[in-house]
């Protein structure tokens, strides 16, 4: 008889008390191995961060390869695995002649590219500009940059230089706008109209998620673009958060790299995907100007366990397996197929009221109960009991969903098998039709 681990430990974004999971004792690829022996496959790589699947052979043998040479040394010395991860993750990025900070995890890459663009534009309590609806992580910092229903009460976002611009969320255009590309155009000016009102002499950065995120937004074409040009013309650093969006989530080693070398951010973080979450550990890039600015100067700021040697071996490995098993491009493939399947889905099922994503294995479904209206199911971020029903029920057909709110969010590993695939899209299939007969 197992103890249960709900007696003994605080989970997180739950109530403790109700929380009641199975144990996971193993993986392999897209599939998760239960403690009672039944599998089932993982359709949002876990918290979208398991993107080579689960015990992946090659990143697993570095780690253990690693462990037997070195496993730890602070940064006041060098390691190998830091050096060349750094060399390499400047590579992919088009970085070259930039810097990269290590930290341990997606939120305190994001608090640490705010100080150091702070820094970069001499303004120590200088503003930043991030989305409403966001999420850059849970420290009190990072609860300040988002703009995240849970965290909001507890943080107070001047308090922190913080301003929040409405977001490009074109299905419920905050602008009224019908039109994607209006509604990306219009929401990049609404940053413009900040920096102008309050002077880009006083902004240091603007911080926004790039494409996949927690909240389900995935901005029109035209946005980033104009973003874009808003910051480089008033000078005003732009940091692309890339934590859930990068290495081939969203079909690019980067999601901003779809809109080719204009689109390059001034900084940019990412965490997750860079280890395939085998191991904890995140990381801020910056441009060759920025880091041109910075490395002269005292960087008043440290992590123990920063670039951590263990760490920058698995996201070694998990690069060259990125590399070598083609996964950025076929995440664009299979991922252009999912869209498409759930474009057909939206078609036969009335629940669904919008699709988006699909620019890599990343896509999202906003389910209403009037589509004409785009009535939600829910308040926002209220979870639908019919949503509850249908994860319950994907679970007893051996198939993990990922829901929030009135969202599906699909993220399955980059690794998944096409037949595998298609059968949780058909299963899903079966399971809205059955929320559209109730």
């Amino acid at each position: 008889m197992h103890s249960r681990e709900r007696d003994s430990v605080l989970h997180t974004w739950c109530v403790p008390a109700l929380w009641d999971a199975p144990t996971v004792v193993g993986g392999r690829g897209a599939r998760l191995v239960l403690e009672d022996g039944r599998e089932l496959l993982d359709m949002s790589s876990l918290a979208e961060c398991s993107n080579l699947g689960h015990q992946h052979p090659a990143v697993v043998r570095a780690i253990r390869d690693q462990a037997e040479r070195l496993c730890f040394v602070t940064n006041g010395w060098g390691a190998a695995p830091r050096r060349e991860l750094a060399e390499r993750l400047l590579e992919k990025a088009g970085f070259e002649g930039g810097r990269v900070y290590f930290t341990l995890g997606g939120a305190d890459a994001n608090e640490h590219a705010v100080k150091f663009a702070r820094q970069a534009r001499d303004l120590p309590q200088g503003l930043v500009i991030t989305r409403e609806r966001s999420y850059h992580g849970a420290s009190y910092a990072t609860m300040a940059l988002s703009d995240d229903e849970r965290t909001r009460r507890q943080v107070d976002p001047a308090a922190f230089q913080v301003l929040h611009v409405p977001a490009p969320y074109a299905y419920r255009c905050p602008f009224g706008s019908r039109d994607e590309a209006s509604c990306g155009e219009r929401a990049a000016e609404a940053v413009a109209k900040q920096i102008e009102s309050h002077g880009a002499d006083t902004v240091a950065a603007v911080l926004v998620e790039t494409n996949a995120g927690t909240n389900g937004i995935v901005a029109p074409d035209t946005y980033w673009p104009r973003l874009r040009s808003v910051t480089r013309d008033s000078g005003v650093l732009l940091i692309a958060d890339e934590v859930m969006s990068g290495f081939g989530r969203c079909g690019e080693w980067f999601a901003w790299q779809r809109f080719g070398a204009q689109g390059r951010p001034d900084l940019m973080t990412v965490a997750k995907g860079l280890t395939g979450a085998h191991l904890p550990l995140g990381a801020v890039l910056l441009s060759p100007g920025v880091a041109a600015v910075i490395e002269p100067q005292q960087l008043q700021t440290g992590l123990t366990y920063a670039g951590h040697p263990l760490c920058c071996a698995a996201g070694l490995a998990a690069l060259q397996a990125y590399e070598d098993e083609g996964l950025v491009e076929r995440s664009r493939r299979l991922g252009a197929q999912m869209f498409a399947t759930l474009k057909s889905l939206q078609a036969r099922h009335a629940v669904i009221g919008d699709v988006r994503g699909g620019h890599g294995l990343f896509a999202v479904l906003e389910l209403v109960s009037d589509r004409a209206a785009r009535a939600p199911l829910a308040p926002w971020p209220q979870l639908p009991s019919g949503l509850r029903a249908l994860v319950a029920k994907a679970r007893e057909a051996g198939v993990s969903f990922a829901v929030r709110g009135n969202l599906v969010i699909l993220a399955p590993p980059l690794v998944i098998d096409e037949n595998d695939l298609a059968d949780a899209l058909g299963l899903l299939d079966r399971l809205l039709g059955e929320m559209d007969a109730a």
